[in-house]
């Protein structure tokens, strides 16, 4: 075998061996032959002819994107500063590939247009309190405007909502306000229950007057008990309507 025949064995080697490319689980590869796309390879071990092929990587796991701070103006006009994040991953490689140029940057550039637009929208209130509702909204509509992206948009999440000094303020005062309602509130409730407890005890004793007698040796059986220096008994009205009859009578 001449010296020749072994060079071109040797670039034969090394042009199949560059040929190979390993993608890994998660991995799918785009085939352009050129310039056409002849489909898709991966995962596992494939070969992509040199200066005939160019292959592009497309990962299939989920992504995590945040959202960067945007300046949002509410529906109630009070300003504030809002963040997301996103969670999105590649369904159509194919797709990805050809019919957007960065299809992560399309997408953040679209989450965050879709976050001041739909933000703008609703009021304060729901901003804080339907946020549920607001992440659903968000990601019905990033993942009907990426589908033809091949891009599948699973979850958007609101982060952090950023109030002026002002509005905190102006919140906490009406927090505080909303507690001492809640406060006089239950406390009024307390009374009226003690009170209607009370009238129900009044009208028992008023058609039972021995259960005030039993009350009344109940309360001195508590009061022998404790070691008290000084014992008030006290005295039922009924065994002084007597007397109060008579002298009533005398000045008569």
């Amino acid at each position: 075998m001449g010296p020749g025949i072994i060079v071109v064995l040797v670039i034969l080697f090394i042009f199949l061996l560059s040929a190979l490319k390993v993608l890994k689980e998660y991995q799918r590869g785009v085939i352009f032959r050129l310039g056409k796309v002849i489909g898709l390879k991966g995962p596992g071990l494939i070969i992509v002819w040199p200066m005939i092929d160019n292959i592009r990587r497309v990962d299939l796991r989920v992504v995590t994107m945040d959202v960067p701070p945007q300046d949002i103006i509410t529906r109630d006009n009070v300003s504030v500063r809002v963040n997301a994040v996103v969670y999105f991953r590649v369904v159509d490689p194919r797709s990805a590939i050809l019919e957007v140029e960065n299809y992560i940057y399309a997408t953040s550039q679209l989450a965050q247009t879709t976050l001041r637009s739909v933000l703008g929208e609703a009021s304060l209130d729901q901003l804080l309190s339907q946020r549920d509702e607001i992440n659903a909204k968000l990601q019905d509509i990033l993942d009907r405007m990426t589908d033809p992206w091949g891009i599948k948009v699973s979850t958007v999440e609101v982060k952090h909502v950023d109030l002026p000094e002002d509005m905190q303020r102006v919140m906490a005062r009406q927090a505080e306000a909303e507690r001492d309602r809640r406060a006089k509130i239950i406390r009024s409730d307390a009374e009226f229950q003690a009170a209607q407890k009370l009238a129900d005890a009044a009208d028992i004793i008023d058609a039972h007057p021995v259960a005030l007698q039993l009350r009344y040796m109940q309360t001195l059986s508590e009061i022998a008990v404790e070691n008290n220096s000084t014992t008030i008994f006290p005295l039922p009205i009924e065994l002084l309507k007597p007397f109060l009859r008579k002298l009533e009578d005398g000045q008569g």
